[in-house]
């Protein structure tokens, strides 16, 4: 079910909410907002709400011999490349960058936030469908640079379809072919990372894929591999 309303605060938050007051919220169900007032992204950034842009969340409850939750953002980016790719004429492509961003070129088109709720995980998905968001410092882009933008309920239609599929995948097959996938669909191997929150000393490296449990591989300069498990990535000196 896919349930849609005019304007919220957060998506996220509206389901969180509706589990914390233990009401029924089925996996499969989707709650799309409009326009949301209070959107957010990761660390807490505020998330543009651009009318005709897809703005939704959905939910996973966690299953004893599931995958790590927090490898829901691979599986989600998975999705969204899917759902986005039908769009980009070639030779525009859809890049996934972790752990949770998918780009175009060195553009971002797409996030994605997970937040826990209990035995829970809300999965949280922002698309550029009509209008890219004005952030400083950062290459931002939207489908509609490409053509017609997506209408929005077909859009999240498609989104939820591929991201039903990519889940019962990621609970059958494990892990590891999520994770084949997701380097398929990412930057080539040998790309320049920049790890590091910002206003904090960062490493730099070269992606060397990812490790068996999600987490990104950089080849440093000095000849080793260092394994991240959170941070900021960014491209070069790009997003």
């Amino acid at each position: 079910m896919i349930e849609t309303v005019s304007t919220i605060g957060s998506t996220n938050a509206a389901l969180a909410a509706r589990l914390s007051a233990h009401e029924a919220v089925a996996e499969g169900d989707w709650l799309v907002a409009d326009r949301q007032s209070a959107g957010k992204g990761r660390r807490g950034r505020t998330w543009f709400d651009g009318m005709g842009n897809f703005m939704g969340s959905t939910l996973v409850h966690a299953r004893p011999g599931d995958p790590a939750l927090h490898t829901l953002a691979l599986v989600a980016g998975l999705s969204v490349h899917e759902a986005v790719s039908s769009h980009l004429p070639p030779p525009a492509r859809a890049l996934l960058k972790w752990p949770n961003d998918v780009l175009v070129g060195a553009a971002k088109l797409a996030g994605i936030l997970l937040e826990r709720c209990g035995d829970s995980v809300v999965i949280g998905i922002g698309v550029n469908l009509a209008a890219p968001p004005q952030v400083e410092g950062r290459e931002t882009i939207a489908l509609s640079t490409f053509g017609p933008a997506p209408d929005r309920d077909l859009f999240a239609s498609a989104l939820a379809d591929a991201f039903a599929r990519d889940l019962d995948r990621w609970r059958t097959y494990g892990l590891g072919p999520i994770v084949t996938r997701w380097c398929a669909a990412a930057h080539p191997e040998g790309t320049i990372l920049s790890v590091g929150e910002d206003g904090e000393a960062g490493v730099t490296g070269k992606f060397a894929g990812l490790d068996d449990q999600g987490a990104l591989l950089l080849a440093l300069p000095d000849g080793t591999t260092r394994t991240i498990h959170a941070g900021e990535v960014r491209i070069g000196t790009g997003n």
